[in-house]
């Protein structure tokens, strides 16, 4: 206790390396989680941080109380985040355990309330209308806190109000590990003096917008009810929910829609070294697919290059899915859609998508025989990737 800490994150090269990595994969899923994990915990700050040229790489993923006061905040380099606080203990991220805690919280909260709602890997929304009456409502959030407590040995904060986004708004005020309940005769008084950056959605470029009217708080933006309402649907939303009358329903989230991967690296010239990491991601989405037990028709791919340039298309299959024709097409958009090849490239993402619904699919039958055999061959390596891990069968272009 005392002690200024930070956790931090960097984009996770180590899946280009040709030395065998243990991962794990994510039971979760959702925009807000990487399914595919590598625990980093057994590595020191020089290990993790510090590439070979005595550069600081990383981000910070989440910071102490302590280490807030020295102006360290999420989303930082870790560099600036030393800078400010020289004598600074920052980690590696263990993401297999924040992803088991996910996992077993989620499961906890859906025993107990009876609609949940996983806004990312540790926040989540409950509703309890109709479930916990209004004058037992805070003590219910108390009991909730002690059990999480008791269970999974988290400490939590939670927020309590009508409305979904002044509840999590109310969240920031009742941390650390408080519990605290805002009536709606309240919000108004409660919204009156805070800043605008506070609320949730808020960033820099909107702040700078609405400061151009002369709106600093979200008291000023109650105000302004008809301009708001001007700049129809994104205003309407943002006011509501800014005065507690959005009444946006708390919402379990459905099954995934797609499945991607990206990754982000020092400017890369070198074409043929690409294509080799697009192969690489191309087995991690495999892999994920099989999990999943979907079959994609729809392959996407983006490209980012130096100076912020970016080229982007999909292609749609009437195929079985498999791992070789998956690497084929994907080695093809790219040729496709590399405009730029005098421009180095500093990031690819990669996702299927438009799982099959076999009630409104036709597959190609010239090619369904072929697909059987791959897909055989396919879940024959998957499997084996599932009990000895990612790394174990490799193709010769990953190499």
């Amino acid at each position: 206790m005392g002690i200024p800490v930070a956790v931090g994150g960097r984009s996770n090269l180590n899946i280009f390396d040709k030395d065998k990595v243990t991962r794990h994969l994510s039971a979760n899923s959702g925009a807000f989680v990487s399914s595919i994990l590598s625990s980093n915990d057994d590595k020191s700050y020089e290990e993790y941080f510090v590439d070979p040229d005595g550069k600081v790489r990383g981000i910070i993923t989440t910071a102490s109380y302590e280490a807030r006061a020295y102006g360290v905040k999420t989303a930082m380099s870790v560099s600036e985040a030393k800078a400010l606080c020289p004598h600074l203990k920052v980690i590696p991220p263990n993401y297999p355990l924040y992803h088991r805690l996910s996992n077993e919280l989620k499961e906890l909260l859906e025993n107990e309330i009876p609609v949940i709602e996983q806004f990312s890997i540790d926040e989540f929304f409950g509703d309890v209308t109709g479930w916990i009456k209004d004058e037992d409502v805070l003590s219910f959030g108390k009991d909730i806190q002690a059990l999480i407590l008791q269970k999974l040995d988290l400490p939590i904060s939670i927020g309590i109000s009508r409305s979904k986004w002044i509840a999590k708004l109310t969240t920031e005020f009742a941390k650390p590990e408080g519990v605290k309940l805002l009536k709606e005769s309240e919000v108004d008084e409660f919204i009156k003096d805070l800043p605008i950056k506070e609320f949730p959605g808020i960033g820099k470029k909107y702040q700078e917008r609405l400061q151009s009217y002369g709106i600093e708080t979200l008291g000023d933006i109650k105000k302004y009810k008809e301009l708001f309402y001007s700049w129809k649907k994104p205003g309407i939303q943002l006011y509501n929910r800014v005065c507690g009358i959005d009444d946006e329903p708390v919402c379990a989230k459905g099954d995934r829609k797609s499945i991607g991967i990206g990754r982000t690296w020092d400017p890369l010239s070198d074409r043929a070294e690409v294509l080799r990491r697009l192969v690489i991601l191309c087995r991690h989405i495999s892999f994920l697919v099989h999990k999943s037990k979907v079959n994609p028709l729809t392959y996407s791919l983006k490209i980012k290059y130096q100076y912020r340039i970016k080229s982007k298309d999909y292609i749609n299959t009437n195929r079985l899915f498999n791992e070789t024709y998956f690497k084929e097409e994907i080695v093809k958009l790219f040729k496709k859609i590399d405009i730029h090849p005098s421009h180095a490239i500093v990031q690819v993402n990669i996702t299927a998508s438009n799982f099959q619904n076999n009630t409104k699919t036709t597959l190609n039958l010239f090619d369904y025989e072929d697909d059987l055999k791959q897909n055989s061959l396919n879940n024959s390596m998957q499997k084996l990737r599932d009990k000895f891990g990612l790394d174990i069968i490799k193709t010769a272009g990953e190499l």
